[in-house]
């Protein structure tokens, strides 16, 4: 089916090549005033200036009047926890009180609260809860999305995490991808003892997952407290024997090496980055690999944010994302994302949104799909509500902005 969308005030992030964006490319957000859109089946196939729709365009087509609407891609979110069992608000409140994350961590609050509550829920019941949270971020415009195991900790949770993950990819309607995080923590009973626990994610739940193709990269937080950069070292390079590409959660809490580690080892991302020293900043500086922020986080922990701009002006690749997850981030709404970024990161509008659709799309190895209207790209579009300005959407960031998101060409 072929449709044509008339009267869009802004057609935004139109671009005819797909790379990553950084240092001054970055605020470079091509934009088309009082533009139509081709939609063929699922793909975008032509825009232009409504000046320039002719006959020969209409012909054969359905018509959608975008009323004045600005219509840009969806949100590309490559950092999640989407699924888990259970809320964290009673911690919520501990922190409220006073408590640090490492006072209720170390009550069995957490990451290891959240594992406790993995082990007792059925496959089909994460399953249900994570499409109900994945159907609602649809709305909200979340047009990819990346989901991390991490809360089973063990050779069974850890699987079933990513058998619920694998099942979402297989029936959502937006393309998702699948981290395994096996070294999110380690188990109390491994806590003095952590090469038994690295063997079990080498030996006992790596071949297992490659041999299911349970996942599509690998990561390890690299943290102090956590897993150290030898150990991150040595879990990456298990995965990436089986083919598993590296992600890592690095320098939330401190500059742990892990940013530089993965440079080193060409991952994908790193993520996080809220404690960057001059080295970390510098080994992503022209960098393959893209530093991935998540400002939701930080907000939430109350901790200092990411440095996007130094980030920016060293010429790193950067990306946001929600890190959507039970614990420290309990929101996957993109919209506020992006407007925190610009209050409290110092962001261009134009670069919070390029960070958030084509480069979170390249933090997913989707940047030839996703992230900008390109001609061939998925038909996975945000229709705001009329707006004055681009620069409203983060502006304006109590409201909700979005009147239509569409998915693979069809409004949901």
């Amino acid at each position: 089916m072929k449709w044509v969308i008339q009267n869009i005030q802004h057609l935004v992030n139109i671009r005819t090549n797909s790379m990553v964006l950084r240092g001054e490319a970055l605020s470079n957000l091509p934009m088309l005033e009082n533009a139509y859109l081709v939609i063929e089946d699922d793909r975008i196939h032509a825009f232009g200036s409504m000046s320039a729709l002719t006959d020969e365009v209409l012909d054969g087509a359905g018509l959608i009047d975008a009323a004045g609407a600005s219509v840009l891609p969806c949100w590309c979110d490559s950092h999640t926890h989407l699924v888990f069992a259970a809320t964290r608000e009673d911690e919520f409140v501990d922190k409220i009180n006073g408590l640090t994350y490492a006072a209720i961590a170390a009550k069995g609050g957490g990451i290891l609260n959240s594992a406790q509550k993995i082990a007792n829920a059925s496959e089909d019941f994460l399953y249900e809860q994570a499409m109900e949270r994945l159907n609602g971020l649809m709305q909200l415009g979340t047009g990819a999305i990346e989901i991390k195991s991490g809360y089973g900790l063990d050779p069974i949770n850890e699987l079933k995490m990513l058998r619920v993950i694998k099942r979402i990819k297989a029936n959502a309607p937006i393309p998702v991808k699948a981290s395994f995080l096996g070294a999110h923590t380690f188990p109390l009973a491994y806590k003095n003892d952590h090469e038994s626990y690295i063997q079990q994610i080498i030996h006992d739940m790596l071949p297992t997952i490659a041999a299911e193709q349970l996942a599509d990269y690998i990561d390890v937080f690299c943290e102090e407290g956590f897993f150290s950069v030898s150990e991150t070292e040595r879990i990456c390079k298990a995965g990436m024997a089986y083919g598993l590409k590296p992600k890592i959660h690095a320098n939330q809490l401190h500059a742990s090496g892990g940013v530089e580690l993965g440079v080193q080892l060409g991952a994908i991302s790193v993520d996080h980055l809220e404690t960057m020293s001059t080295a970390a900043i510098d080994a992503l500086s022209g960098s393959a690999t893209i530093g991935t922020l998540l400002p939701t986080a930080a907000f939430f922990l109350r901790m200092p944010y990411q440095p996007a701009r130094d980030l920016i002006n060293a010429n790193a690749a950067i990306a946001l994302a929600s890190d959507f997850n039970p614990g420290s981030s309990p929101s996957g709404n993109m919209n506020f994302v992006v407007a925190l970024s610009c209050i409290q990161l110092k962001m261009l509008p134009e670069e919070a949104i390029n960070a958030a659709t084509i480069n979170g799309a390249f933090a997913m190895e989707l940047g030839h799909e996703l992230g900008s209207i390109t001609p061939g790209k998925l038909a996975n579009l945000i229709f705001t509500k009329p707006i004055p300005s681009l620069a409203y959407l983060p502006y304006a960031f109590g409201s909700n902005l979005i009147d239509k998101v569409m998915i693979n060409g069809a409004f949901i």
